[in-house]
């Protein structure tokens, strides 16, 4: 499913991350970081929530509004039950839409803001999301304490909170469509490969949008899918080419951007709903407004990953959704 705007625009973002974040190649664009994973709170999932209320008081900051000036925020996060948002939200006091869909949260909450905005349901929105690494390594593989030894192709979990100000007031970055993906199961059932598992559901999604937009891959100055690490964009350049024979000539991975992958521990790269946030409201929003680019396609690509399933033998689904941003042309 497929739909088109002609009034939303991504007016303001803001970025926060934590150490490893802080160490990568976009550390100067990012609005706040940490140099502890803690972040001056007691535990993990609390430290998580207050960088998420963070990333809203700086966006807020940035478009000169009150919360009672927002209509809606949309978040979500990849812990039980989305806790860093429920317990953010308490100190935000925003009416909440809470969502889950792994790490392709971010995107999920564009495409419901902006339809909320297309539809004059609002007028203005804020969408959030959030992850911790070591929150989530605790949750879905082993205690952080236990140090066990992880494969090549296993990723790095961001620590990082991200948030975007979506509105009907015309700006130079305009929403113009998005795709809602299909949940895909391929039988992929190991854990420690999350681009192998979401690779094909970012494909599907990447046809599907271009089949209903009716337009060329070279539509695109840049296609960036979330979070498949150096081994799953391998897999999605070459599944591309055998289901849909389709060539990703301006294609890259935010989980094999956010880090240095030569330097830093990181495994196959980056991973978390925080991931493509933080790459594209820092780097790739810069690029837009230098001009470099004025057509970009974002997929979000989410692992639908449960380790009670897992424990079960079953395989791991997966969804990705996209979101097209252009440089609007129409300011007046």
């Amino acid at each position: 499913m497929t739909f088109t705007y002609d009034n939303v625009y991504l007016n303001a973002t803001s970025t926060i991350t934590g150490p490893y974040e802080a160490q990568g190649p976009f550390n100067k664009l990012y609005d706040k970081s940490y140099n502890d994973l803690y972040m001056g709170m007691k535990t993990w999932e609390q430290a998580e929530s207050k960088i998420l209320v963070e990333s809203v008081d700086f966006v807020l900051n940035k478009v000169g509004k009150e919360k009672n000036n927002i209509d809606i925020h949309i978040s979500g996060d990849l812990l039980n039950q989305i806790v860093a948002t429920n317990y953010a939200s308490v100190a935000i006091g925003i009416p909440l839409i809470g969502i889950y869909s792994a790490c392709s949260t971010s995107v999920l909450g564009l495409i419901l803001g902006s339809n909320m905005i297309s539809s004059k349901q609002i007028k203005n929105c804020i969408v959030s999301t959030s992850s911790h690494n070591n929150g989530s390594e605790k949750q879905f593989r082993q205690p952080v304490e236990y140090g066990g030894p992880k494969r090549k192709t296993a990723t790095f979990t961001v620590t990082g909170a991200a948030s975007a100000y979506l509105s009907n007031d015309k700006g130079l970055i305009r929403v113009e469509s998005a795709t809602i993906g299909k949940t895909i199961d391929l039988g992929i059932t190991d854990s420690s490969h999350m681009g192998a598992v979401m690779a094909p559901s970012a494909a599907s999604t990447i046809y599907q949008h271009l089949k209903d937009t009716n337009r060329d891959i070279s539509y695109y100055d840049l296609i960036l899918t979330g979070d498949l690490g150096i081994y799953g964009k391998k897999i999605l350049k070459e599944y591309m080419q055998v289901e849909y024979h389709i060539n990703l000539p301006n294609y890259d991975d935010t989980a094999c951007m956010i880090y240095d992958l030569e330097r830093q521990p990181v495994f196959a790269g980056g991973s978390g709903p925080a991931c493509m946030p933080l790459v594209v409201y820092s780097y790739i929003l810069a690029r837009m407004r230098k001009g470099e680019l004025k057509r970009v396609l974002l997929v979000a690509t989410g692992a639908l990953l449960s380790q009670t399933m897992v424990n079960q033998k079953k395989s791991i689904p997966s969804i990705s959704h996209a979101i097209s941003l252009e440089v609007g042309n129409d300011l007046s």
